[in-house]
């Protein structure tokens, strides 16, 4: 690829973004759109590009930057960098950004609307329905008004989620190893030990990092002695996928929101994964959804203002 073309720099799409984006940045470069570009592709074309948008779909190494001498910044459009070599991008002087500003509040009504509709067997009810079964007193929902609402991790999303519960008179005890002095009338600061003693309702809002992969275990269920609902709109590998299901199956937690799971490749399963899947399918107190939280139309074109923001502006 030739290093300008119309006299503008290039950069590289690598995966569907909203039109508002393309249109931006295509005033002052040539936008080569490529939403299913595979990693071997892009490596092999990075000579003369200056800058990448990019989601969870490659992974930006070291390997690969270093076949880019010309790459000044990166664009992630949503959360969460784990899939970029942010440090050594950072030793080549590559800007990275990304945008959970964008869609903060799409995964925190995502979080809300999974656990009122476990909590009110709006999915099992329909299904019966459907089967032509009308069941009142089996299907008699839980409030979550004045229950405790245990948050792990509050940064973007974890506190967008925290407000969107207000109405609800609940106590939300929140923790996160990275911010403190965030309290207020209903929101408290709290440990991981505290969550985990105290909360009807425990939802995960944590990058997924060494430290975070499966710190959602069984040593840490056993430690729920409310038996809360737990979710998980963050990361799949934050929660450990056998574990889940054997806190499940022991009563350890009252049940499980799931918009992201350990392996997303539903046709790269492996018997046993199969098997993990398909059990908790067919539990009346599970419900997942294929990693649509922060993936709302409104969302879409946030992310993509703030990214252009972020970079440019």
């Amino acid at each position: 690829m030739e290093k300008n073309i119309n006299n503008k720099p290039i950069c590289i799409i690598t995966a569907p973004c909203h039109s508002w984006l393309i249109d931006r940045l295509d005033e002052n470069f040539f936008v080569d759109y490529r939403p299913a570009i595979l990693y071997e592709e892009l490596k092999n074309d990075l000579q003369n590009v200056v800058g990448l948008i990019v989601t969870t779909r490659l992974k930006i190494d070291a390997s690969l930057m270093d076949k880019a001498p010309n790459l000044k910044w990166i664009g992630r459009l949503g959360s969460g960098l784990e899939l970029i070599d942010v440090a050594y991008a950072q030793t080549k002087g590559i800007k990275v950004v990304s945008s959970p500003e964008g869609n903060r509040n799409a995964v925190a009504e995502h979080a809300l609307g999974m656990l009122l509709g476990l909590y009110n067997n709006l999915n099992r009810a329909m299904q019966q329905i459907k089967n032509g079964e009308w069941l009142r007193a089996e299907n008699r929902g839980t409030e979550l008004f004045g229950k405790t609402v245990g948050i792990i991790g509050f940064g973007n999303t974890g506190s967008q989620f925290a407000k969107l519960l207000k109405p609800f008179e609940v106590t939300v005890l929140a923790y996160d190893k990275n911010r403190f002095d965030f309290a207020n009338d209903y929101i408290r600061e709290a440990s991981l030990e505290q969550i985990c003693r105290y909360a009807d309702v425990i939802s995960f809002h944590v990058p997924l990092t060494d430290e975070t992969k499966h710190l959602g275990n069984l040593d840490l269920f056993k430690t729920m002695t409310q038996k809360p609902m737990i979710i998980n709109t963050s990361r799949g590998a934050v929660i450990d996928t056998g574990d889940l299901l054997e806190a499940l199956k022991n009563n350890l937690i009252g049940g499980a929101c799931l918009d992201v799971l350990e392996n997303e490749k539903l046709n790269t399963y492996t018997t046993e994964e199969r098997t993990q899947l398909n059990w908790l399918l067919a539990q009346n107190n599970v419900l997942i959804t294929p990693h649509i939280a922060g993936y709302s139309h409104e969302a879409y074109l946030k992310m993509a203002e703030v990214i252009y923001k972020k970079l440019f502006v």
